[in-house]
C-alpha cells in the first residue's frame, strides 16, 4: 500500500530507501526537498530511477492550498485560508516580529471541544490532520511571504491534545536538522486542558512550551463555557500542569 512521504519521519524515509538499495545520502536529499514542499519533478538532484522507485511505494500528498491570503495594514500579520484535498477549509496566521516569523497552525478540521467563545468548534469535528497538512500549512506560508518561519504556536483551528499521535510526529519532523530544523523551544502547543494529553505530552519530554487556555479558574464557571471541565476540573488540571512541570522543568503559559 502506498504510504504519504511527507508524514513519514526522516528514520522511516531512511528505511525505505535502503531497503530499495539505494545510498542513505539519498535519504537526507529526499528529506530536504520534502521540507521545501517539493514534487518529484523538482527534485532535480536525484536520479529518475530513485524517484521511479518512490512512486511505486509512496507519494507526495497534496499541499493545502492558499485560497485566501489577508494582509494587515497595522503590522504586516498575514491570514491564510487553505483548502485541503478532500474540500475541508483551515486557517493559519503568520506574526512578523524582530526575533523572526511565527505561525499559528490548524492541527484539525473544525473541532470537538465545544468552547463557547470559539467559532472553530461550531460544526464540531470533521477530522484530523495528517502530520502532512499540518507542515504543509508552513511550506506554503513561507512561499507566500518568501521568508523563513522560525516559530510555531499550535493555536489555529482544532485541540492538539485531540490529534495526539499526528501532533507529535509533526512536533518531531519540523525539528530535524535536515528538514525545518525549528527547535523545540520555538514551539507552543496550547491546550484547552485535555489532562490524559498533557500526562502523555510530558513523557515525551520535548522542551516545547505548553500553554493551558483556562479563561475561569473556577470549576463551576468553567464548565460553563469550557465541557473539557466536566470531564477534568480545574483542580486536575492544575495538578497535571504542576506534574508536567516538576518532570520537564518546562514553564508553563496560562
Amino acid at each position: 500500500m502506498a504510504t504519504d512521504i511527507l508524514t513519514m519521519t526522516f528514520d522511516e524515509i531512511l528505511g525505505i530507501v535502503t531497503s530499495l538499495g539505494f545510498p542513505a545520502f539519498r535519504a537526507k536529499q529526499l528529506y530536504q526537498w520534502l521540507n521545501k514542499g517539493a514534487s518529484f519533478d523538482e527534485m532535480n538532484n536525484l536520479p529518475r530511477a530513485f524517484k521511479e522507485a518512490l512512486t511505486e511505494n509512496g507519494y507526495i500528498v497534496d499541499l493545502p492550498k492558499i485560497e485566501r491570503k489577508l494582509v494587515s495594514q497595522i503590522d504586516g500579520t498575514v491570514k491564510l485560508l487553505y483548502s485541503l484535498s478532500d474540500g475541508q477549509y483551515i486557517e493559519s496566521v503568520v506574526m512578523k516580529y524582530e526575533h523572526g516569523n511565527t505561525i499559528c497552525v490548524s492541527c484539525q478540521a473544525g473541532c470537538r471541544m465545544g468552547c463557547k467563545f470559539c467559532a472553530s468548534t461550531l460544526r464540531g469535528l470533521t477530522r484530523n490532520l495528517t502530520p502532512s497538512e499540518i507542515i504543509g500549512q508552513i511550506f506554503m506560508a513561507q512561499k507566500s511571504i518568501g521568508e523563513r518561519i522560525s516559530n510555531i504556536v499550535m493555536m489555529g483551528i482544532g485541540e492538539p491534545l485531540d490529534n495526539y499521535d499526528n501532533v507529535i510526529k509533526f512536533l518531531r519532523t519540523v525539528n530535524r536538522e535536515e528538514g525545518l530544523n525549528i527547535g523545540y523551544r520555538h514551539i507552543s502547543l496550547s491546550t484547552c486542558g485535555v489532562v490524559d494529553g498533557i500526562k502523555k505530552l510530558e513523557k515525551e519530554m520535548l522542551p516545547i512550551t505548553l500553554s493551558i487556555s483556562l479563561h475561569n479558574i473556577d470549576t463551576k464557571g468553567r464548565k460553563s463555557i469550557m465541557p473539557i471541565t466536566n470531564k477534568w476540573s480545574v483542580e486536575e488540571l492544575l495538578s497535571a500542569c504542576a506534574e508536567y512541570f516538576k518532570a520537564t522543568g518546562r514553564r508553563i503559559s496560562f
